[in-house]
């Protein structure tokens, strides 16, 4: 299935280190007809009306933004702390070594807004996770997650699914 999309998007093997297979959608971004249908069948997957589209930083926004039109929905931009301007309110999430923070603005979603999120990949979840803490902390109400690409090994689809997200995916690949 989408085995259209899937010959679209490049692997980069032992990037950005040794034993990683990078998934690059910006092939599937170049493609007209690719991209097109690749929103197209996010849009297909969205179950009910949403009022507005979270996007991750940063491959997050393109998605985001494209699926906001058809579903006529505003854009909520998650973004990595400092980068956003007046008030915002933010999550703390765990990395590798250490720690990150996104943030949104503190007035970007009314609470009880229905909100997708979505973003390019999902890989550990730990981003995205972050995401649907975020966006509850600021009275939304997150059901569900889309991503072009799922890394099931790492496990962050299902972590997802034990916050009570329904996540899609168009494509998974093997390894990470």
């Amino acid at each position: 299935m989408n085995d259209d999309l899937r010959a679209l998007i490049r692997t980069i093997p032992d990037f950005p280190k040794p034993g990683i297979q990078f998934r690059d959608i910006t092939t599937l971004l170049l493609d007209a007809d690719g991209l097109a249908a690749c929103v197209e069948r996010m849009v297909a997957a969205t179950d009910g009306p949403v009022d507005l589209v979270a996007g991750i930083e940063a491959r997050g926004f393109l998605f985001a933004a494209a699926l906001a039109v058809p579903l006529r929905a505003g854009v909520l931009l998650i973004r990595k702390d400092g980068k956003l301007p007046g008030a915002t309110i933010a999550e703390d999430y765990a990395l590798e070594y250490g720690q990150d923070r996104i943030t949104i603005h503190a007035d970007a979603c009314a609470p009880g807004a229905r909100v997708l999120l979505v973003d390019d990949l999902i890989a550990t979840g730990g981003t995205a996770r972050a995401a649907v803490r975020l966006l509850r902390k600021a009275g939304a109400t997150v059901r569900q997650a889309q991503f072009v690409v799922d890394l099931p090994e790492l496990g962050g689809a299902d972590r997802l699914r034990a916050d009570d997200i329904e996540v899609s995916a168009l494509l998974s690949f093997a390894g990470h």
